[in-house]
């Protein structure tokens, strides 16, 4: 089956190409539009469409009815059992990576740490069961933050990767201290939370995805599984459960 997931986050929509079960294109469209040109060019049978921003419905308007399905955390059946207490309010991205995770990394505990707009994790055990796990500001959210709750502290962007790897443990400066502050927090925060969950679950698997995964994944301690495309294969995962 040649089928298409789109993932709409909250400053992008992206798309991922599957045939069989092969991821062989990804990209971003910017509207329905788009969407369905792509359904065309690449003649996708099935699409599922995923939202945590404006409503899938919109997108999916675009599409054949018959060919468009809309992922509703708490509502479509997935290859999980699902313990959150609401599940309807899951973000359709975490519970998403969560199957990816546990599709790859199978009959273990899996944390997936997903560093994006906020940094999530969320964590499924051996038998596939998701519990939830938390949620956390990003690092573009730190530091916007603290210029927009304060009177003096500038606005910031996150550095690249190679700034970043100089950046000093003690500021210097009101720029270099708030990076310092964000940025090893952030590092610092994760590593705290991964030592508590290795505790808990000593076979524990972590699997780093998003898009400021390439900040992490050098700072973050023990073993990690970087998996760029987690959310797009786990879509797809629960595009074959209910489709087949």
């Amino acid at each position: 089956m040649n089928a298409l997931v789109l993932d709409i986050g909250n400053s992008a929509a992206k798309y991922g190409a599957f045939h069989h079960h092969d991821l062989t294109e990804a990209g971003w469209v910017t509207s329905a539009a788009e969407l369905r040109a792509v359904a065309e060019r690449l003649g996708s049978e099935r699409v599922l469409l995923a939202s945590v921003a404006a409503p899938a419905e919109e997108w999916a308007a675009a599409l054949p009815p018959a060919q468009a399905l809309v992922f509703r955390p708490g509502y479509t059946s997935i290859p999980l059992a699902n313990a959150y207490a609401t599940p309807h309010t899951l973000g359709a991205d975490r519970l998403a990576g969560a199957v990816g995770a546990a599709h790859l990394l199978p009959g273990r505990p899996v944390l997936v740490v997903d560093a994006g707009t906020c940094l999530k994790c969320d964590l499924v055990t051996a038998d596939g069961t998701y519990h939830g796990g938390s949620i956390a500001p990003g690092l573009r959210l730190r530091l916007q933050a603290m210029h927009a709750f304060t009177g003096r502290l500038p606005e910031l962007a996150v550095p690249s990767v190679a700034e970043a790897a100089a950046l000093p443990l003690t500021g210097t400066d009101t720029r270099s201290a708030m990076l310092s502050g964000a940025l090893n927090g952030a590092v610092a925060e994760l590593n705290g939370l991964l030592q508590e969950y290795r505790q808990r679950f000593p076979n524990l698997a972590v699997v780093l995805t998003g898009g400021d995964a390439a900040f992490f994944e050098s700072r973050l301690k023990g073993r990690i599984f970087v998996v760029a495309e987690l959310v797009l294969l786990g879509l797809h995962r629960i595009l074959v459960h209910n489709v087949g």
